[in-house]
């Protein structure tokens, strides 16, 4: 083992593929940081270029380089400009930009990319630890399984909705009948698209999230006037952040396990990862009323989670074959272009390449983080621009971003109307994450239990794993009922 991780080191330091990797590394946190383009699309461009190459070294270094740090650079846009910059930053936003209104988004930033370097290094550690012992459980995961998961990512609603559980509840099941427009997977019928081509394929969640987040905070800029933080200078700066990731190193390493749990469960997504982390967060800190509000703890928990989630989801692609994501699924067709073939021939004869994308993933996290950090403070420094200036630069990013989902132009319309849909939430203090949590989970439950019952019937009730899952879901919504009761009776 130790010569098959020193072959795929020395693979990745030779020039070529040392060279690749930055270019990957570049493109990627180009990627992350322009909302709305997406690693999985640029993936695809990419494709073309590599399929022919005779050297794996140089394909993984460029392809797993450029997926390994999209989400590092996508915390400027979410923290900044209240823009997601990629789907594993949309809870970033909540906290983070709340953080840059109050003048601190240099300490909001070097938290976001020491929690990001943190999750981007566990994870492949977890990677390598894992890989020959994880078979079993992968393979005892099913429909059921992933169904019950994502029913507890939904029951997730309520913490995530402060004061307001009610409202919370209500958006986030609006969130679920949005997910359901389009073609019915089973039938084909259409649901809710009035005859409309375009809504077969349902509602765009890149739309959905610069909706509800991006042109609510224009608006509020243009009426109030101002910059995006009324004070002129840039806070408590890097050393702070830095030193609230340590400060809650516990909370960080907890948020990194979970991206790494979500990775390896096929079919999760990105997009679940950082909510999931949030999610914990809120429930097991103290103080969870400062959530929301800039709480450094709400830029911590989601980027070390949606960093190591990337590593996690190289799990199950290279053991098993079967791809934990969109972007891993279109690495995979690269890898078996150029004669990797993901199984179990990368715990043996092909070990080497398995080093190779471990030290690649590790090696890219550290250079984006590097790159992030030197160019974090004069980016930083927008929060301050006058509102004439970053308005129009805001939406600009949010124009460019929505047509890049369908490159129609019913894209800006159906923008429009979950801007005003963000607007009237807002204004009347209706949590805007529910909503967009449950547009993430609501195609994603309907798929897995659809695939449930036409396999299992009502038997995949009584599954062991079901169960436990079950069981672990009341939990997670009781226990924070109980303790609010707790306080309540103490108070």
């Amino acid at each position: 083992m130790v010569e098959a991780a020193l072959d795929g080191l020395l693979g990745i330091l030779t020039l070529e593929s040392l060279g690749m990797m930055c270019v990957g590394v570049l493109i990627g946190s180009l990627v992350g940081f322009l909302p709305g383009i997406g690693g999985p699309t640029t993936l695809a461009i990419m494709l073309p270029f590599v399929m022919t190459a005779k050297d794996p070294m140089p394909v993984i270094a460029l392809l797993v380089g450029m997926d390994a740090v999209g989400n590092t650079a996508s915390s400027f846009p979410s923290i900044l400009i209240s823009v997601p910059g990629s789907a594993g930053s949309q809870a970033t936003i909540l906290d983070g930009f709340a953080m840059a209104k109050r003048g601190e988004a240099a300490r909001a930033l070097s938290a976001s990319f020491t929690a990001s370097l943190i999750g981007g290094l566990i994870g492949p550690i977890v990677l390598l630890l894992t890989l020959p012992v994880l078979r079993p459980l992968v393979l005892a995961f099913g429909s059921p399984e992933f169904f019950v998961l994502t029913l507890w990512g939904l029951a997730m609603v309520g913490v995530l909705s402060g004061n307001a559980p009610t409202k919370g509840l209500l958006a986030g099941i609006l969130g679920v009948l949005i997910a359901t427009v389009g073609l019915d997977m089973k039938s084909g019928i259409e649901r809710f698209a009035f005859g409309e081509p375009y809504l077969w394929e349902g509602i765009s969640l890149i739309l959905v999230a610069l909706g509800l987040f991006g042109v609510p905070e224009c608006i509020d800029l243009a009426t109030r006037k101002s910059s995006i933080a009324e004070r002129s200078d840039l806070g408590a700066g890097f050393s702070e952040g830095i030193k609230d990731v340590f400060r809650h190193w516990w909370l960080t390493l907890r948020s990194s396990a979970i991206g790494v749990w979500v990775g390896f469960l096929p079919g999760l997504g990105s997009s679940v990862a950082d909510w999931f982390a949030y999610a914990h967060a809120v429930q097991t800190e103290k103080n969870r009323m400062q959530f929301g509000r800039g709480d450094v703890r709400g830029v911590i928990a989601p980027e070390s989670a949606n960093n190591s989630k990337e590593a996690g989801s190289y799990i199950p692609t290279l053991a098993f074959g079967i791809p934990g994501g969109t972007s891993t699924a279109l690495i995979l067709t690269a890898f078996v272009a150029v004669g990797i073939n993901p199984g179990p021939e990368m715990l043996t004869t092909q070990l080497n390449f398995t080093f190779a994308v471990i030290w690649t993933l590790v090696i890219a996290n550290v250079i984006a983080v590097a790159i992030c950090m030197a160019f974090a403070k004069p980016i930083a420094k927008a929060c301050f621009l006058p509102f004439y200036t970053i308005v129009p630069l805001i939406l600009v990013f949010v124009v460019i971003g929505g047509f890049s989902a369908h490159f129609n132009n019913i894209d800006l319309f159906v923008l429009l109307v979950f801007a005003v849909l963000g607007f009237m939430m807002r204004r009347h203090g209706w949590p805007r994450a529910p909503l967009l949590l449950g547009v993430v989970l609501g195609t994603k439950m309907e798929l897995y239990l659809w695939l449930s019952y036409t396999r299992f019937g009502t038997d995949w009730l009584l599954r062991p794993t079901v169960l436990i899952l079950f069981i672990l879901v009341l939990a997670s919504v009781l226990f924070p009922i109980w303790q609010q009761l707790r306080v309540a009776k103490a108070g």
